[in-house]
């Protein structure tokens, strides 16, 4: 079996094409790093080694590689011959190998009408439609009916911690333990395939704000209030006992919206949380403040990790939740000048103030409950800093 990856950096090599290797396929990395590219077709094989107590390792066999700059037709090829096609790529880069994608279902389509999955593995929410969207922007009306019968998008939500690292080996790739990869098995052509790694479901959508409201939002809280606490590295951070009351407290609040809006077991859920928790104490994990709360405006957006599930809990339960609201806060106090949405806000909030920019950000009236109480707080927490 052949799967064609697009993205062989740390993500693509560590978590999608390990999981690959490990269910039988035999991985083809598409990237546009030559020294990568040219150091898998050389060697064959790399090394991925756990983040714990033991660094356990594993050796990923039988790769190969292409450069899609300098080798487009054999990319071409590969996925009119491929069994699965997978991307890791970043949800920026998505639209510009959609090119090469459109070309590879066009050859597979003229070749005869067996059925593909393309299946971005991206951190966003809807990357495979996306990719499928700017995929078809390129056929013609005949071709999206076609591929409409033979070719299938699933949408997929995956999650695995890869920290930033410089290895002596540039092929070696360090990864945490846990990781999650949830597929919508109910947009899959040919039948679901038999990946052992893989959690194939019916309904994505829980699983998708289950990861967005617990790892994402309980990442980006220990980013803001650790560096408001004066902290430069997160499983320090969530280490303090302040910071870990008010984030496990804010991903408590998630909880709540999620239980109530898609019936988890509770006690599962709880798990599932402190499963989470204990992931960002790793010490074994190397991670920055300042890489983990980058982009704040972005995150700070009405359906994104905090204002999303602090809005669900006010609809829901007509209570404004008290440890999202201190994270919020945190965040319009993020001012790392070199991340450049952060010098944007903080210029912001120096012409309009905490409220008056965070209602811009969101949409969101000045008077709302929420925000008035992130504004309390936030006078608070600039004491601090």
């Amino acid at each position: 079996m052949l799967a064609v990856h697009f993205g062989a950096g740390n993500i693509g090599r560590g978590f999608i094409g390990g999981l690959l290797h490990d269910e039988g396929y035999e991985v083809c990395f598409v990237d546009v790093n030559t020294e990568i590219v040219n150091l898998l077709n050389e060697k064959k094989e790399y090394k991925i080694v756990l983040a714990n107590q033991e660094k356990d390792e594993q050796l990923i066999t039988g790769v190969s590689a292409l450069n899609s700059m300098e080798d487009p037709e054999k990319v071409i090829e590969m996925i009119a011959g491929a069994d699965l096609v997978t991307t890791a790529v970043g949800p920026n880069i998505l639209g510009i190998i959609a090119g090469l994608v459109y070309e590879g279902l066009k050859k597979r389509s003229e070749a005869g009408d067996a059925p593909l999955n393309i299946i971005a593995c991206e951190n966003m929410i809807g990357g495979s439609a996306f990719l499928k969207e700017k995929v078809y922007e390129k056929a013609a009306a005949e071709e999206k009916a076609k591929f409409d019968k033979q070719f299938a998008f699933p949408n997929a939500a995956v999650d695995r911690i890869v920290p930033n690292q410089t290895n002596d080996d540039p092929l070696m790739v360090v990864v945490e333990p846990f990781y999650e990869w949830v597929v919508d098995a109910s947009a899959m052509t040919g039948g679901v395939p038999d990946i052992g790694g893989v959690k194939f479901v019916e309904d994505l959508a829980p699983y998708i704000e289950r990861k967005l409201f617990t790892v994402n939002t309980g990442h980006a809280s220990i980013a803001y209030l650790g560096n408001v606490y004066g902290f430069h590295e997160i499983d320090k951070a969530i280490k303090n006992e302040e910071i870990s009351e008010v984030v496990s407290g804010a991903l408590k609040e998630t909880g709540e919206v999620i239980v109530e809006k898609y019936g988890f077991d509770q006690k599962d859920h709880l798990d599932y949380i402190n499963k989470i928790l204990s992931r960002f104490e790793n010490p074994f994990i190397i991670d920055d403040v300042t890489r983990v709360g980058r982009s704040p405006i972005r995150k700070l957006g009405k359906n994104d990790r905090l204002l999303g599930p602090a809005l669900s809990f006010y609809e829901l339960f007509k209570e404004v939740p008290s440890n999202l609201t201190q994270v919020i806060a945190a965040a319009l106090l993020f001012d790392v000048k070199e991340d450049g949405e952060a010098f944007e806000l903080n210029n912001k909030i120096e012409a309009s103030g905490a409220a008056n920019t965070l209602s811009e950000i969101t949409g969101l009236d000045p008077n709302h409950p929420i925000i008035l109480q992130v504004e309390t707080v936030y006078r608070k927490l600039e004491g601090m800093k």
